[in-house]
């Protein structure tokens, strides 16, 4: 058997092969909501033999969304359409993860094919929040630096959340602290020029980050996955770098993360990243061979042949793909065939197998 389609045991949960469904917006709720275009295009990758599916970034709160027509989680309501894609996907014999997300700063956006820029209060957007009133891009709203009941409100709603999805049946939970949302922007010091005990030092930039992490585990049982998403680099100089990311993976495995889903950039404009097929891998596996937490890589990984190499190589646990389940949502079931192993096909299709 291939190493992608071996099984992986994650504290309580085995997943049957190395392959997730990495967080993807979809843009397609409204008041955060999720419907019958979650069903069908979470469902389908679990169809497809994918062993967890993981949620978009789901708001923890209503001013936590990145746009109006996000996904979230931060009230009992939500739960309802949400255990249904849970119960689907659990019965087409996939693990099913949600990413607890806060867009921070760069929050409030209109759907991104009709309007790419932040939506106006009269129009249903709302203010943003961030470390420091430091803007994203020089048109933005300038966000409002969080005072210490905000702070403190940020922690409640991951909390809130994490339960919410405990109630739900999430088999996973993961933390956002990537791309440039809030805890990203905690944690690079180019978004981050508080004086308090929240900023300057590494110790008070990733303080934020492991308080969430913390009240998450008040709620999230010791025994089920937990995963954080992080952004290796920023790509610029003086931003937060994959040193200081090897550091916090040490301190979060020590606190009880299970997983670091390593990606990179998103904080900056600035950034200077040289795309490439992989080209994020490296991160993954300098976080895994200095710190033994497992962790996921993710960035242009499109062949069986290459999750099967990157795997084989020690460079990282698990596969996060993206846009190839986008073009192939049964890209498991064909890249099993092509490295020779004999995956379980959905009943309903084993005529075509």
């Amino acid at each position: 058997m291939s190493k992608l389609f071996s099984p992986l045991k994650i504290k309580n949960l085995t997943l049957k092969n190395r392959i997730v469904v990495s967080p993807m917006c979809q843009y397609s709720s409204v008041d955060g909501f999720a419907n019958n275009w979650h069903l069908v295009h979470l469902g389908s990758r679990a169809v497809g033999g994918a062993a967890l599916i993981i949620t978009e970034a789901t708001a923890v709160s209503a001013e936590g969304r990145i746009s109006i027509a996000d996904l979230g989680i931060w009230k009992d309501e939500h739960q309802e359409k949400l255990k249904e894609v849970v119960d689907f996907v659990h019965a087409n014999g996939a693990a099913m993860g949600v990413q607890l997300a806060h867009a921070g700063r760069k929050a409030s956006f209109d759907v991104p094919w009709e309007n790419p820029a932040q939506v106006s209060e009269e129009n249903g957007g709302w203010d943003t929040l961030a470390p420091s009133a430091i803007q994203f891009n020089p048109k933005d709203k300038m966000p409002i630096a969080l005072d210490m009941p905000g702070i403190e409100k940020v922690k409640a709603d991951f909390r809130a959340a994490a339960l919410r999805a405990l109630q739900v049946g999430f088999d996973v939970v993961e933390i956002h602290a990537a791309h440039g949302y809030l805890l990203h922007q905690f944690l690079s010091p180019l978004s981050n020029q508080r004086t308090d005990q929240y900023g300057g030092s590494f110790e008070n930039r990733i303080r934020l980050l492991q308080e969430v992490v913390a009240a998450v585990q008040e709620v999230w049982p010791a025994e089920n996955p937990l995963f954080v998403r992080i952004s290796a680099t920023d790509w610029v100089p003086g931003g937060w770098d994959e040193d200081q990311s090897v550091q916090l993976s040490e301190l979060l495995k020590a606190q009880g993360v299970d997983v670091v889903d390593t990606s990179t950039g998103g904080l900056s404009r600035e950034q200077q990243i040289p795309v490439e097929a992989g080209y994020q891998v490296r991160f993954a596996e300098k976080i895994k061979q200095q710190t033994g937490i497992i962790t996921g890589a993710v960035g242009l990984i499109t062949t069986a042949q290459q999750s099967e190499a990157i795997l084989q190589d020690g460079k990282a646990d698990l596969i996060f793909m993206a846009r190839e389940l986008l073009r192939d949502p049964y890209f498991p079931l064909r890249g099993a065939k092509e490295l020779g192993d004999d995956l379980q096909w959905p009943s309903q299709y084993q005529r075509a197998k």
